[in-house]
């Protein structure tokens, strides 16, 4: 899709060591695998639930 090949995947990832060096780059994968747990924990999830009252209800209760 994008022409990346196993050569510029290794080139990207000798270009992000020497930014960021050895020491920090266990916290960065940690924090992406956080992020993307957690994305697809948001995401999995139904939606809110409605805790509106529903007026029909309410009429069956004064009726009773």
């Amino acid at each position: 899709m994008f022409g990346i090949g196993m050569p510029e995947l290794i080139i990207i990832l000798v270009i992000i060591l020497i930014i960021f060096g050895a020491n920090k780059l266990p916290e960065i994968g940690g924090g992406l695998g956080r992020a993307i747990k957690n994305f697809r924990k948001a995401t999995s999830e139904p939606e809110e639930i409605d805790v509106t009252p529903d007026p029909d209800k309410d009429d069956e209760k004064k009726d009773a």
